[in-house]
C-alpha cells in the first residue's frame, strides 16, 4: 500500500483526519508534528486575554488520528528531500512517503535588528508567547510590533489582561491593518484610542532591548514585553527541498493543491501559496482548504482525477477587542459590539466541539 504522510498538524489537517475516520484511504496513514495539542488560532487572543486557558483552545491530535487509523508521531522535520521522497526529522529519522501534505503552517519573521531574538517574543510557537507572558506579568510597558489583524487582537489582549500597562502598537506601514478595508481600519482605530494604545506607524525599528524599542528616527517606545507579529515566513527546511517554491519561499500549488514541481505532494495553508489564487496567510483560509484537500488525497490514494478548488476571495474577518468585544468585516461592511464577541464565540468554541473529541 501506499504510503501517505500528514507532515504537521495545521487547521486543514484537522479535516483531513475526520475525513479519513469517514471513509479510511487506500494507504498507511502517518501523521507527524512536534506536538499533540495544536492550537486553535481564533482563540488565542482570548487566552492571552484570560477568557480561556490554554487547554481550551488546543486540540489533542492523538484522538483524532487514532479515529483515522493514522500512526501518531512527535517529531518535527528539519529536511525534505523531494527527489527522494524522504523526509528527515528531528530525532534523526528519516521517513520515505509515496504521498505527502504538508499543513505546518509558518514561521515568524523575526526581524535581524540588534536584540531582536534575545529581547524580542514571537507570536509563534503561541505556547512559547504564552510563557514568556506569564514570566514577565510585572512588566510596566508592552509593545507589539507588527499592525495586521494579529497585532492589533494581541495588543488589545495585552492591555486587557495588564490595563494599566503602557501598550504600544507599531508598524512600518502608513497605517494599521494595511490593504485591509478603511472602515475596518477606522473601527480599529477608534477602539485602540478608547482603550489608550498607541499606535506608531510609518516607524521603523533599528533596535530592542529589555526596557524600549528603538526606532531608525532617534525616538524610543518604552517597551519591557515585546511581541514580533511581523507576518509569515516559511519553514527554513522548504529551501533545500527541490520543491518549487513562490518569491518568498512558500510551497507553490495548484488548483488541486499540489506542489507545482512534485505532483505526489500537497500542501495548504500558511506553508503554500495557490499561484493563481494566492490569498493572505490566515487561518480562515486554512479551514477552508481542509475538505478539497481531504477529498483530493483520497483520490489520489485510489489514483483518481483530481478536483481543482477555488479559494472564496472574501471571508469575513472578526477581530476581538481584548474585552468581550469584538469586530466583524466582509468584504465593505464592519460591525461591532459585545454581541459580535458572542458570535465569535460560538464559532470558535463549535470548531473546537468538532475536532476536539
Amino acid at each position: 500500500m501506499k504510503r501517505l504522510v500528514l507532515l504537521g498538524g495545521g487547521h486543514a489537517h484537522l479535516f483531513v483526519l475526520e475525513a479519513f475516520a469517514r471513509e479510511q484511504p487506500e494507504a498507511v496513514v502517518s501523521l507527524i508534528t512536534p506536538d499533540a495539542l495544536t492550537p486553535y488560532s481564533g482563540m488565542m487572543p482570548g487566552v492571552i486575554a484570560g477568557h480561556y486557558d490554554y487547554r481550551q483552545a488546543c486540540i489533542d491530535l492523538a484522538p483524532l488520528a487514532a479515529r483515522a487509523g493514522c500512526a501518531l508521531r512527535l517529531d518535527a522535520a528539519v529536511s525534505l528531500d523531494a527527489a527522494q521522497r524522504q523526509i528527515r526529522l528531528a530525532s534523526g529519522e528519516v521517513i520515505d512517503y509515496d504521498l505527502l501534505s504538508i499543513d505546518t503552517g509558518s514561521t515568524p519573521r523575526i526581524p535581524d535588528l540588534p536584540g531582536a531574538d534575545t529581547c524580542g517574543h514571537p507570536v509563534k510557537p503561541i505556547g512559547q508567547l504564552l510563557d514568556s507572558w506569564h514570566t514577565a506579568r510585572a512588566a510596566r510597558s508592552a509593545a507589539v510590533v507588527g499592525a495586521g489583524a494579529a497585532g492589533v487582537e494581541i495588543i488589545m489582549a495585552l492591555h486587557h489582561r495588564q490595563p494599566r500597562m503602557r501598550c504600544t502598537l507599531v508598524d512600518r506601514a502608513p497605517c494599521l491593518l494595511d490593504g485591509l478595508p478603511v472602515r475596518l481600519q477606522r473601527r480599529v482605530i477608534a477602539e485602540l484610542v478608547r482603550q489608550r494604545i498607541e499606535v506608531v506607524t510609518d516607524a521603523r525599528v533599528s533596535g530592542i532591548d529589555g526596557d524600549a524599542l528603538r526606532l531608525e528616527d532617534g525616538r524610543s517606545i518604552p517597551s519591557q514585553f515585546t511581541v514580533w507579529a511581523t507576518g509569515a515566513a516559511p519553514p527554513a527546511w522548504l529551501r533545500g527541498s527541490g520543491l518549487a517554491l513562490d518569491e518568498r519561499g512558500f510551497i507553490a500549488t495548484g488548483p488541486t493543491l499540489q506542489s507545482l514541481s512534485h505532483p505526489e505532494v500537497f500542501a495548504a495553508g500558511d506553508v503554500a501559496t495557490m499561484i493563481d489564487a494566492p490569498r493572505p496567510k490566515s487561518g480562515v483560509f486554512a479551514v477552508r482548504a481542509g475538505p478539497p484537500l481531504a477529498a483530493n488525497l483520497l483520490r489520489a490514494a485510489r489514483r483518481d482525477t483530481l478536483q481543482p478548488w477555488t479559494p472564496q476571495t472574501r471571508a469575513l474577518l472578526l477581530l476581538a477587542c481584548g474585552r468581550r468585544h469584538a469586530i466583524a468585516s466582509r468584504g465593505g461592511w464592519s460591525l461591532q459590539g459585545d454581541w459580535v464577541w458572542r458570535w465569535k464565540d460560538r464559532i470558535d468554541r463549535a470548531f473546537m466541539r468538532r475536532f476536539d473529541l
